[in-house]
């Protein structure tokens, strides 16, 4: 029986672009995708899963491209809600596609792949001493990502560049200011970015660059065999 594989997001991932990572060891019908945000109009979004006192806020991508600070702990508990449902159903492998800070979630039978708990010390493994430079799409991932990178030898130099709005030139100018600062290794960390910016970086700069989700999906791809 071909192994199942449910990928789970908070807001609007393209998802599209793992897809053939993926389906190198699955049918692609056998892959399910689920949103929790990523169908739900933005006002009811800000409504229902905005931060209230003593909450995190965390930055996703909603339906109109917009971006909600929506609450961890809101997200956490019905994140769980669907991951219970999922491993009811008896899929093989769930995936959490979001490189949020989300903790406790649990499975009772599935696979269940964390990014948050698996990239940053496997990333730590790879680069192994190196100087990393990590891009940021916007500001206010800005906080998470230098707590998230705390468990690199070496403190990453950080820059802003959006995977949707800037421009080329503008992204290969953010990772050139890395690399002008010292990186010889740079770090995509975020659902926006593809291999096509990852490519447009390593032929430009001449430096290797990891991106997350690529990492996650790989990692996923070897569990459905």
């Amino acid at each position: 029986m071909s192994p199942t594989l449910a990928i789970l997001t908070i807001g609007v991932v393209p998802v599209k672009e793992i897809l053939p990572l993926l389906t190198e060891h699955i049918p692609e019908q056998q892959i399910t995708h689920l949103s929790l945000l990523g169908d739900m109009e933005p006002d009811d979004v800000r409504a229902q899963y905005s931060a209230g006192p003593g909450e995190t806020a965390l930055p996703t991508r909603l339906r109109d491209d917009s971006l909600g600070m929506v609450s961890r702990e809101k997200i956490e508990r019905d994140l769980q809600s669907v991951i219970e449902v999922l491993d009811n159903q008896g899929y093989d492998v769930i995936l959490l596609m979001s490189t949020a800070d989300i903790r406790g979630l649990v499975a009772r039978n599935s696979i269940l792949i964390e990014p948050q708990r698996i990239i940053p010390p496997l990333v730590a493994s790879i680069v192994d001493g190196h100087q990393v430079g990590v891009i940021v799409p916007l500001p206010e991932m800005m906080a998470p990502q230098k707590q998230k990178w705390k468990v690199l030898e070496n403190e990453p130099y950080y820059t802003l560049g959006h995977p949707f709005l800037a421009s080329e030139s503008e992204f290969i100018a953010a990772g050139k200011s890395l690399v002008d600062k010292g990186a010889d290794v740079l770090m995509l960390d975020c659902l926006g970015f593809h291999q096509q910016h990852r490519d447009l970086l390593q032929k430009a700069l001449d430096v290797p660059v990891l991106l997350s989700n690529v990492l996650v999906a790989r990692l996923a791809s070897e569990l459905l065999v």
